[in-house]
């Protein structure tokens, strides 16, 4: 890190000083006597000393200690702030974030005054980089104003966020503040609409994350609930557009900062946190580990790693006979199956607490990002609510955006029924699914694990929206409706008719359902029609998978239209 207190010719002369106060003393009494030594030369006619000896360090001026002594004293007085509350300090953070020394501070002392005591604004900015790859950070220094943002804030968030879209490479947010600040009125609220309007344009070409570390209030909101990925803490962390004391005023209404938008909350609930930290420490690292997947720009190449294949893969692939079994109302847990699909097993979910109905995350195939949607048959037996479309959009949309090839692991009974889901807009909010898997470009491969039935199996990447590629297990089961459901409608009048004459209904249900399920509920008229590509066993699926990443690696994207742009049902 490039920092003015770490110069070594301002630590030694400090050191050799005792501390910078002296230090300074002693700089300022030195400039002082070589002025008055110049001025008694002009007056006597003789020329003063203008320039140090050959081989000598060039005098350190005073105004150089004294903003050392600034800087260093500021970071004093935020770790007394800071670890108080549990909580780091804006640059310890950084120092977490960033591979160690890469970090390069523009306009370190923006906004401060420096004669004034004034160490700078309450934000840092600056570049590094996470795993060799340069990455633009801001981090909001609560010790500073309470970290409220004001014009001179603004002008340095906006600044390296123009930066960074000249760079094309991720934007990374660190929030602790208190909002704008009160005393700058429109001036702080004009800085956020620039801040919204920057992340906007950034939007789909640069990887934005925030990491929010402490308060995040009002129009502050609106920062990180705009860029990618928002990660919060299990403590100190909190998100509202109005606060309790606020909410009272209001409605009567009482409750607690993080009852109303704590990190629990958000990450379970609301859905607007897609990871939940148990510290600053681990959030940190997920945010490290999740931009590892991702490509610095949208025009970048994906990042790459070694991956050699051993017998283990073998072994590994033989388990998947046994994890789904035969009998589709039994749950299992998805994660299994991807584990046993994706390189070494590693999967890093994204919104893991909410609507866990449906699992999405990042993992590698030979080496190669990927993005992973799945039905989670564990949870409400895979059902599509409200809450999981919106995830499952959310994700395909993000993947195609940084060209993550998707793919999907179907198990679903269709969209969750009930009045609900349907006052909850399960149409409009069930039609982003579908929006994002029609509009995808990126490759898209699709199998289909026990059972597909009605809308869900349309919208769950089938090839009529746009996968390339489809495949499905043997005991896959695809049809409008599963088959005791579709007996149901199919023969009311035989079984009204069984009941009316003192029939065993249940029997004679079983067997219309039998007799559906053996010849329309499989993946036979679908093989027929062209809609899945070949049904394949389950240890055959990485195999499948990665011979299809690799027939896609150069799919090329194209434009269907001129339009502006679409009216996907936001």
């Amino acid at each position: 890190m490039t920092d003015i207190t770490q110069s070594p010719n301002v630590l030694a002369f400090a050191d050799a000083s005792g501390d910078f106060n002296e230090a300074v003393s002693r700089v300022e009494a030195s400039e002082q006597a070589r002025v008055e030594a110049a001025g008694a030369a002009a007056t006597a006619g003789t020329p003063g000393a203008q320039t140090a000896a050959a081989g000598e360090r060039q005098p350190i001026r005073a105004a150089v200690l004294k903003a050392a002594q600034l800087a260093r004293d500021a970071e004093e007085h935020a770790r007394t702030k800071q670890h108080v509350k549990g909580k780091l300090t804006a640059r310890e953070r950084l120092d977490l974030l960033l591979d160690t020394g890469s970090f390069e501070e523009i306009g370190r002392f923006s906004g401060g005054s420096i004669n004034g005591g004034v160490a700078g604004a309450a934000v840092i900015t600056g570049f590094g980089r996470i795993y060799g790859r340069t990455v633009a950070v801001y981090a909001q220094d609560f010790s500073v104003r309470g970290g409220s943002l004001g014009a001179a804030e603004g002008r340095k968030i906006c600044r390296l966020m123009d930066e960074a879209l000249a760079l094309g490479v991720p934007v990374i947010a660190l929030i602790d503040s208190g909002g704008a600040r009160i005393q700058e009125g429109v001036a702080a609220l004009t800085e956020y609409g620039h801040i919204f309007r920057r992340t906007c344009q950034a939007s789909g070409f640069v990887p934005q994350v925030s990491l929010i570390l402490g308060p995040c209030a009002g129009g502050a909101v609106y920062c990180p609930a705009l860029t990618d990925l928002i990660v919060m803490t299990r403590e100190n962390s909190n998100m509202f557009v109005t606060g309790p004391d606020v909410i009272k005023a209001a409605t009567g209404e009482t409750i607690s900062m993080d009852d109303l938008g704590g990190g629990h909350v958000h990450a379970t609930t609301s859905g607007v946190a897609h990871y939940l930290g148990e510290d600053e420490s681990d959030a940190i690292d997920y945010v490290r580990t999740v931009l590892a997947y991702l490509p610095a720009n949208a025009s970048g190449p994906l990042p790459h790693y070694d991956y050699m294949a051993t017998r283990a893969d073998h072994e590994v692939a033989k388990r998947l006979a046994g994890i789904v079994p035969a009998n589709e109302r039994q749950p299992y847990d998805v994660t299994d199956v991807i584990r046993c699909i994706v390189d070494y097993g590693e999967f890093v979910q994204v919104h893991e607490l909410f609507a866990p109905s449906a699992v999405v995350g990042f993992a590698c195939m030979d080496g190669n990002p990927v993005g992973i949607v799945a039905n989670q048959p564990a949870v409400l037996a895979g059902s599509l609510d409200v809450d999981a479309s919106e995830k499952v959009a959310r994700f395909v949309r993000l993947c195609d955006a940084f060209n993550l090839p998707v793919i999907t692991l179907v198990d679903t009974p269709g969209y969750k029924p009930g009045a609900e889901q349907e006052h909850a807009g399960i149409i409009r909010r069930g039609a982003k699914v579908i929006y994002a898997y029609a509009s995808a470009q990126v490759p898209l491969i699709t199998v289909i694990l026990r059972k597909a039935f009605g809308g869900a199996y349309i919208v769950m990447g089938s090839k009529s929206i746009g996968a390339d590629l489809n495949f499905a297990w043997p005991s896959s089961q695809i049809a409008v409706l599963g088959a005791t459901g579709a007996a149901n409608i199919l023969h009311r009048r035989d079984l009204q008719k069984a009941k009316d004459q003192g029939k065993d209904v249940e029997a004679e249900r079983a067997r219309y359902a039998a007799e559906y399920e053996r010849t329309t509920v499989n993946a036979n008229l679908s093989m027929e029609m062209g809609e899945v590509d070949a049904m394949i066993d389950p240890e055959q699926t990485r195999e499948t998978l990665l011979h299809g990443l690799a027939t896609l690696r150069t799919k090329q994207r194209r434009r269907v239209t001129g339009r502006h742009h679409a009216n996907p049902p936001l």
